[in-house]
């Protein structure tokens, strides 16, 4: 045997050990793997996969996440094209929110929606504008101020805890729950936030019509909503189709 292909066996016989030994600690630990983003096991529903170009390699009840939209990108946040093909309009009928209710805009962006929400909601009314990215927030209260709107409140949440400093009585997600690195944290941090019988809604752009144009990662369908909402205290209560690319799905808080 020469050096060369010595050397490729005693590779091979380690590399083999490492492999073993890495499967035999994974079942040791109860299956469990470490999660890269926070370096500590994975919580329930979690699981490490294929890592593809629009993903993070974490899944969740089957889904892989998906990067979250860097500030960077704010512009298409409000592209002109957007009216028609959300229809706030029609997601404003469908809330139907009422003057003094408090809003949670779960990675408001721009303020897209916000300064709907606190037109609805009125000036007994307050809508928390949450992100993770302070640019956004500084991009939104530029966006409030250009429209006087005087009650949007910015929070700098974490991916795990929106940090909302009083109860709500609507936590919203728009186009943005697929992208949470901790969707099972952030909906118990929500639920705990929730005023009673307040709700969680979720508008995705949905993942069952292959006709709609958007990433596959960045679409999410009804079914798997559902599954991962079961996983938390609260009750389906309706999904609004009335919008053309996406479904607005409502969740009440338990009890």
């Amino acid at each position: 045997m020469n050096f060369r292909s010595g050397y490729r066996a005693i590779w091979v016989v380690m590399t083999t050990v490492v492999v073993v030994v890495g499967l035999f600690t994974a079942r040791a630990g109860g299956g469990q793997a470490a999660d890269p983003l926070k370096g500590k096991p994975l919580a329930s529903g979690y699981a490490l996969g294929t890592k593809t170009r629009d993903g993070l390699g974490k899944y969740y009840f089957g889904r892989e996440i998906a990067h979250y939209m860097s500030h960077v990108g704010a512009p298409w946040l409000e592209r002109p094209e957007r009216d028609q093909e959300e229809r706030p309009d029609l997601v404003m009928k469908a809330l139907n929110l009422q003057p003094g209710q408090v809003v949670a805009d779960i990675g408001c962006g721009t303020g897209y929606f916000s300064w709907r929400f606190a037109e609805a909601v009125g000036p007994k009314g307050k809508v928390f504008g949450v992100e993770i990215q302070p640019e956004m927030l500084e991009l939104l209260a530029k966006a409030m101020a250009a429209r006087g709107v005087t009650n949007v409140v910015g929070v700098v949440g974490t991916p795990e805890d929106p940090k909302l400093p009083e109860p709500v009585d609507l936590a919203i997600f728009i186009d943005v729950y697929h992208e949470c690195s901790h969707p099972a944290e952030m909906i118990e941090a929500l639920c705990r936030s929730l005023k009673p019988n307040g709700r969680i809604v979720f508008i995705e752009y949905r993942g069952e019509d292959p006709a709609v144009p958007i990433k596959p990662l960045h679409k999410m369908t009804e079914e798997q909503v559902k599954r991962e909402m079961a996983a938390q205290p609260l009750d389906y209560v309706e999904t609004v189709k009335t919008l053309p690319r996406q479904h607005l799905i409502i969740f009440r808080k338990r009890g």
